[in-house]
C-alpha cells in the first residue's frame, strides 16, 4: 500500500494519533506518497488479519497479496468503485463487493482497496474511511489483503474501489446463465432500499419540510439492509442463480437474468415488495422505484420457490415468489389484466435526484 505527502495546518504542531487533534492541527494531505508513519496509523492500523487463506497480506513494501486455496476450490473476484458523494463510502464499498461475491455462491475471503483522494484532503477523512472499511470487514470476517492509497488531481471527491476475493467449490459455483423455463423467481426484502436511503440522506433537509422526521429516519436506515450475504448463504443449495438488484432497479435486474439465460419471464407486478417510505419519497421526486438502485434486494432462481421462500422467512428475511421463467422470448410484467413488457436496462432513476452521481 502506498499514499500521500502531508503537512500540518498549524506550524510546529504534532500528531500522535489520527483523528485525535484539534481542528486547527489536522493534517492536510497533498499529492504524492504518504510518509510511512501516516500510512501505518491511518491505513495499516485498520487492516485486520483474520483469514488463514491469506498467506501474504497488506504490509509496508508488499505490492501483492496471496491467497491459498484447497483442492477443488476456485477463486471468485469482483470489483466496484464507490464515489465519495455517497455518505459512509467505506462501508458501502465493502458491502457492495461482498454482495457481488455472494451472488456467485462463494464465501468472501478478503478485499483489495484502492482509495483516491483529492488534493489537500484532511488526514482525518482518510482515517474515517479506513475505520468504516475495518468495521465492515470485521463484521463479515473478511480481511483487507492489500491495496493502494493516493492523493491525486484526477478526482474532486474521494473514490473507493474495492476488489473482492472469494472461494467456492467448483461444482457449487452459481451463474446467472443457469435459469431454465419453469423455474421460480424469488425476491428478498424490498426494492429501492439503497436508492431510498441515499435520497433520504442527501436530500434530508428538503424532505423534512414535507414529511415527518420519523419517516425520513426510517428511510435513511434502509442502508442497514443492503447486505445479501446471509440470504445467499441460506439458499445457495436451493438456487441455480443469484442476482443482486443494483443500478437500473428491479426492472433492469429482471431483464439481465432473462438475457443471461435466454429465457422469458412472467412477473407479477403486484407481488414485488415496495415499502411505503420508498413510495412517498419516489413520488415526491418523480422517480420510478422499479428503476431505482436496489442493493439489499436479491433475485433467486430455483426449481422450488416455495422452499426458498420458507427457508428465508424462517430465518427472519422477507421473501416472496414473484414469477417464473418461461420458454418464450417475452419478458412480461403482469398487473391484473394488464400486460407490459420489460425493456433493456435504463439509466438509474437516482441520477435524476443526486446529480453528483452522474
Amino acid at each position: 500500500m502506498s499514499s500521500l505527502l502531508w503537512y500540518n495546518m498549524s506550524e510546529g504542531g504534532t500528531h500522535t494519533q489520527c483523528g485525535r487533534m484539534p481542528y486547527d492541527q489536522w493534517l492536510i494531505m497533498k499529492i504524492g506518497k504518504l510518509p510511512e508513519s501516516v500510512l501505518k496509523r491511518c491505513v495499516l492500523k485498520k487492516v485486520n488479519s483474520v483469514r488463514p487463506e491469506v498467506i501474504l497480506g497488506a504490509a509496508i513494501g508488499e505490492d501483492c497479496g496471496a491467497v491459498k486455496l484447497e483442492e477443488g476450490e476456485v477463486m471468485v473476484m469482483s470489483t466496484d468503485p464507490i464515489t465519495g458523494t455517497v455518505k459512509d463510502v467505506g462501508t458501502l464499498a465493502v458491502k457492495i463487493t461482498a454482495n457481488d461475491i455472494a451472488c456467485s455462491g462463494a464465501e468472501i475471503i478478503g478485499i483489495m482497496v484502492t482509495i483516491l483522494l483529492p488534493d489537500k484532503t484532511l488526514e482525518e477523512e482518510l482515517e474515517e474511511i479506513m475505520s468504516d472499511i475495518y468495521d465492515a470487514c470485521h463484521a463479515l470476517n473478511i480481511q483487507v489483503i492489500g491495496g493502494h492509497t493516493e492523493v491525486t488531481k484526477v478526482v474532486n471527491s474521494p473514490l473507493v474501489s474495492v476488489t473482492g476475493v472469494g472461494k467456492v467449490q467448483e461444482n457449487k459455483l452459481l451463474k446467472a446463465s443457469r435459469i431454465e423455463p419453469g423455474m421460480d423467481i424469488v425476491m428478498t426484502k424490498a426494492i429501492a432500499l439503497e436508492g431510498t436511503s441515499i435520497m433520504a440522506k442527501e436530500k434530508e433537509e428538503e424532505l423534512l419540510s414535507h414529511f415527518p422526521k420519523t419517516m425520513i429516519d426510517k428511510a435513511k436506515s434502509f442502508d442497514d439492509e443492503i447486505l445479501i450475504v446471509k440470504e445467499a448463504e441460506l439458499t445457495r443449495d436451493l438456487a441455480v442463480s443469484f442476482h443482486d438488484v443494483t443500478e437500473g432497479g428491479i426492472f433492469g435486474a429482471l431483464w439481465e437474468i432473462a438475457e443471461a439465460s435466454g429465457v422469458g419471464l412472467d412477473i407479477s407486478l403486484k407481488k414485488i415488495n415496495i415499502r411505503q417510505e420508498t413510495v412517498e419519497i419516489c413520488e415526491y421526486f418523480g422517480v420510478n422505484p422499479y428503476k431505482l438502485i436496489s442493493s439489499g434486494c436479491l433475485l433467486i432462481a430455483g426449481s422450488d420457490g416455495d422452499e426458498i421462500v420458507d427457508t428465508l422467512i424462517a430465518n427472519g428475511i422477507e421473501a416472496v415468489k414473484i414469477g417464473k421463467a418461461t420458454d418464450s422470448n417475452d419478458r412480461r410484467l403482469l398487473n391484473g389484466e394488464e400486460v407490459r413488457f420489460l425493456e433493456t436496462p435504463q439509466k438509474d432513476e437516482l441520477y435524476k435526484v443526486i446529480g453528483g452521481r452522474d
